[in-house]
């Protein structure tokens, strides 16, 4: 493991998935507790996106942007909403230019899949839409998010593709959560990684999908066909439970003819790059960054 992240280990909150509410009390108040993020250079507004329920929505419009990122935070599908992703939300919008639209989409076990997809297409297909009120280029618009939001941006890219949906320019899988059968190797065998293992990862998924078969778009891996998708970036933790089945899906996307760029963090585990202080994490979101801001350059 790195040795910068190594030596925060002791501060990660301890989190099964096994109580919710408690644990998205404990996360709001980690949140709370790190400073502001700059917010100097952009305009950031809280909005509703029309939906069955309305969604939630914190636009990061940094000055002078046009392309559009629609981001869905992690957080196993239980955790977070645009309050506790502030910090991680506004630091995209500042390394890429691109206008953040923040998803607080509704979180199982309370609202299981397919709620939180729902709500996520609600606001890629709001934003399309909209594109000239909200000053970005329909054209240019990627959909991305981290762990369960990586997940969920690759099962939007499915369903616009099969229903012809708003065009996605790119999509970026930030160590998503792609499969709920955990049958890869890092799944059967990282039991006790930081922050991130197997049991914690079938809770998730329990919780998600509260009991149901899953499908596609709940979980991406899958998807039998996967030509046609949009360019991707994908990030994967060696530490992770989750890794093989991240560079197993970049490695389909390839076979099926999609553009791809795929990074396997070594030294790195899941969720390690919210330690913003360490040098591998610098690099980390930097790279977010400066790949967004490729893939929707004019």
């Amino acid at each position: 493991m790195d040795a910068e992240l190594e030596a925060f280990l002791p501060l990660f909150p301890q989190s099964d998935f096994t109580d919710p509410a408690v644990e998205r009390k404990n996360l709001a108040g980690l949140i709370a507790a790190i400073p502001a993020p700059d917010t100097s250079g952009m305009e950031v507004e809280d909005r509703t996106v029309p939906g069955h329920p309305d969604v939630p929505v914190r636009i990061y419009r940094p000055h002078q942007a046009h392309g559009a990122l629609i981001w869905l935070h992690g957080g196993g599908w239980i955790l977070g909403d645009v309050d506790t992703e502030h910090p991680t939300a506004a630091r995209i919008a500042a390394a890429s230019g691109a206008v953040v639209v923040s998803v607080g989409y509704r979180l199982a076990p309370e609202n299981p899949f397919p709620a939180a997809h729902d709500d996520a297409y609600a606001v890629l297909t709001w934003a399309a839409g909209n594109a000239a009120g909200l000053g970005i280029d329909a054209e240019r618009i990627a959909v991305g998010g981290h762990s369960a939001g990586g997940g969920l941006a690759a099962g939007l890219a499915l369903r616009a593709r099969q229903e012809r949906g708003p065009a996605i320019r790119f999509q970026v899988l930030h160590q998503p959560l792609l499969d709920d059968r955990q049958g890869s190797w890092s799944a059967r065998n990282f039991t006790d990684t930081p922050w991130m293992n197997r049991d914690k990862v079938g809770a998730a998924w329990r919780h998600y999908l509260g009991g149901a078969p899953a499908s596609p778009y709940a979980a991406p891996a899958r998807a039998a066909d996967l030509t046609g998708l949009p360019p991707a970036y994908v990030a994967t933790a060696e530490l992770c439970p989750n890794r093989d089945e991240g560079i197993a899906y970049a490695l389909r996307l390839l076979q099926a003819g999609v553009p791809v760029e795929l990074h396997q963090w070594a030294g790195t585990f899941h969720g390690s790059q919210a330690v913003v202080t360490a040098e591998v994490s610098q690099r980390q979101n930097a790279e977010v960054g400066a790949v967004l801001r490729r893939a929707l350059a004019g």
